[in-house]
């Protein structure tokens, strides 16, 4: 059962964001890009109250990924990728990325907030950061 609803256009469109984001840091890095991403779609709190497609997740002005300001986002999405997304959808999660909505590679430590946000944790070069249960119930909810 699927997470999130997507079509083939948004599978295609995950696979070449988490790719573009992450690629550098593997499949795990990459799927934990990707809970992020499903996450935004999935949450109904803080910046993501209007986000409820993977479009508008991959493309949300201010606050979506920088990845889609490169050309390397938009080559077409590749087979390894789209098995990634595949478990992503199915609600397949990672610390400390489970419950996170942001992440961010720093030149050095990871902040222990950033935009007022705390860190969960850290994976090679990204650091992310999760809201409170509190500020975003729809994140923490079983699947």
């Amino acid at each position: 059962m699927a997470v999130i609803k997507v079509n083939q256009k948004d599978r295609e469109m995950l696979a070449r964001l988490i790719r573009a984001e992450a690629e550098g840091e593997g499949d795990l890095g990459m799927l934990k890009a990707g809970n992020v991403m499903v996450n935004r779609v999935r949450s109904t709190c803080l910046d993501f109250v209007h986000i409820r497609t993977v479009p508008e997740m991959t493309f949300q002005s201010p606050g979506g990924f920088e990845a889609v300001l490169h050309g390397y986002f938009y080559q077409p999405a590749r087979e390894h990728e789209l098995r990634l997304v595949d478990r992503l959808i199915k609600g397949e999660r990672h610390h400390p990325a489970e419950f996170s909505l942001w992440f961010f590679r720093p030149d050095g430590p990871c902040p222990a907030q950033w935009w007022g946000q705390w860190n969960s944790g850290r994976y090679k070069e990204h650091c992310f950061y999760t809201p409170l249960s509190s500020e975003c119930p729809e994140v923490y909810s079983v699947f």
